[in-house]
């Protein structure tokens, strides 16, 4: 064994005390950085920011619908709300009909966004479902970016407006700027 040519130095054999020394630096360390920590931000968020957070779907009752009702008005039969273009800002979808007295007049599909204009009315964008396509909806629903509805038919003029005989389940998705419809199967009888 080869012996040192220098002696033994002695801060190589640590102590407790050194030890105790080296932790109390340490948390001083630590609290000093925390008590030093800068306030907390606060910059005001771009458009973009301001708009994903948490901002409501807009109101499907304070739009005006592109239907001829009269003076009978129109109703929103129901409505789902969810982000389906994927902008982190949610859209309402509509069924909208004229009102009526009874039996089941046709219903639209409608989408609507936020207005870029602070206080305007929200803004329709889209129509899944024509009224003019004589049809009613029911089961409404926007789940995972996808409006999906179960759409009620008539195989015939025959056939009273009360009771459709034809039913399929459409679904929409929002692809390449557009709302496009997936293939569907044929209509059902009731």
């Amino acid at each position: 064994m080869q012996t040192a040519a220098v002696p033994e130095l002695a801060h190589t054999h640590a102590r407790p005390v050194h030890w105790l020394a080296t932790a109390a630096a340490m948390a001083g360390v630590v609290a000093l950085a925390g008590w030093l920590q800068p306030d907390a931000a606060k910059a005001s968020q771009g458009a973009a920011g301001a708009r994903a957070a948490a901002a409501p779907a807009p109101d499907a009752a304070a739009v005006s619908y592109p239907l001829q009702c009269g003076t009978v008005g129109t109703q929103v039969a129901s409505h789902a709300e969810g982000d389906l273009d994927g902008d982190g800002s949610p859209e309402t979808v509509a069924v909208v009909h004229c009102r009526a007295g009874s039996g089941t007049p046709p219903s639209g599909i409608y989408v609507l966004t936020r207005s870029a204009v602070k206080g305007a009315p929200p803004r329709l964008v889209a129509t899944l479902a024509d009224p003019g396509e004589r049809l009613s909806v029911s089961n409404l629903a926007v789940r995972e970016g996808a409006v999906t509805a179960t759409l009620l038919g008539y195989s015939s003029p025959d056939v009273p407006r009360c009771c459709p005989d034809e039913e399929r389940d459409a679904k929409w998705r929002w692809q390449g700027g557009k709302f496009v419809r997936s293939a569907q199967s044929q209509a059902l009888g009731v």
